[in-house]
């Protein structure tokens, strides 16, 4: 019987994964310069070796069966495994990390985040830089799950592995707002829950990858409009598509100008917003990562992060 490690080797997964990317063997042997058959026997030869069918070929398309989905996701995981082990190593060898992977929340200014990632790459550092944005559980659980290596405006949880740390990037106070033409916006205050309950909210959806992710401000049956961020957020309830809290820093240039209508309610929101990172003894971090959790011990770098400028 064939081994399966001798054929599940990271060119392997990768030829799996642009076949289902593709859609066929015949495209997929175009972007990978092979010849069909030659891509068919490797599959086989896969197949062979694990007594399992891959790939439904009943179709012109290459559609994955469940086995064959199952393992593309497990090799995902392993070559993002196989490439944070390089990373390492080469953090070792030159004390810089080959690449640097910033999740970004949906609450923290991406114009603070550019002008930190202006000062990085001015160092002329020998690590790449990247940012990727989440929103709420989402943006820890990239910490979590390794594909980011510093995350800001982090949503704490219990139950965190030792190796994350973290530290207080600040506190978010929210108001809840709408249009001056949305129906709450001449309803007696506070509002009350049942009150709120019969309008449609805003919320912003939770990028996290497994799992419910978190529900902030919503109530039970209640209509809810989802978009993606933050500033996707603001937009909408200035149209008066629903209501819903906002960062106030975010939303009291819209207020104070008449655009929006701060609304009381029973229940005020405050967040303690936090950065994460990994790290432990074993593991210390890079220069690269040392040099972004120094910027944000300063008071102003955390102050701006989390005071995003909007034009009214």
């Amino acid at each position: 019987m064939q081994n399966p490690r001798d054929w599940l080797t990271p060119e392997a997964l990768q030829m799996l994964q642009t076949i289902a990317q593709k859609g066929s063997f015949a495209a997929a042997s175009r972007a990978l310069n092979l010849v069909p058959s030659a891509l068919t026997y490797r599959v086989r030869q896969i197949e062979d070796a694990l007594d399992v069918l891959l790939f439904d070929r009943s179709a012109r398309q290459a559609v994955p069966t469940a086995a064959g989905r199952e393992l593309l996701r497990e090799a995902s995981r392993l070559l993002d495994d196989m490439d944070a082990v390089a990373n390492r190593v080469r953090r070792v060898a030159t004390g810089w990390e080959a690449v640097l992977t910033v999740a970004v929340d949906s609450i923290v200014s991406r114009s603070a985040v550019m002008d930190l990632c202006a000062g990085f790459l001015a160092l002329g550092a020998p690590t790449r830089l990247r940012v990727r944005h989440e929103t709420l559980s989402g943006t820890l659980d990239s910490l979590v799950s390794g594909q980011a290596d510093l995350a800001l405006g982090v949503v704490l949880e219990p139950g965190l592995k030792s190796d994350i740390r973290h530290a207080v990037l600040g506190e978010v106070a929210f108001v809840f707002a709408v249009a001056p033409h949305h129906a709450l916006a001449q309803a007696p205050e506070p509002l009350s829950d049942d009150c709120l309950q019969q309008h449609r909210a805003v919320a912003v959806a939770d990028s996290v990858s497994r799992g419910s992710g978190l529900t902030i401000g919503l109530q039970g049956g209640q209509d809810v409009f989802t978009v993606p961020d933050m500033s996707s957020k603001l937009e909408a309830q200035l149209r008066g598509l629903g209501g819903g809290f906002l960062p106030e820093s975010m939303a009291r240039p819209y207020i104070d100008s008449g655009l929006l209508i701060e609304k009381k309610v029973h229940a005020p929101r405050r967040n303690t917003c936090h950065h994460a990172w990994r790290e432990t003894p074993q593991s210390p971090a890079g220069q690269a990562l040392r040099w972004w959790l120094q910027q944000l011990s300063g008071p102003a770098t955390r102050q701006a992060l989390l005071k995003p400028a909007h034009r009214v």
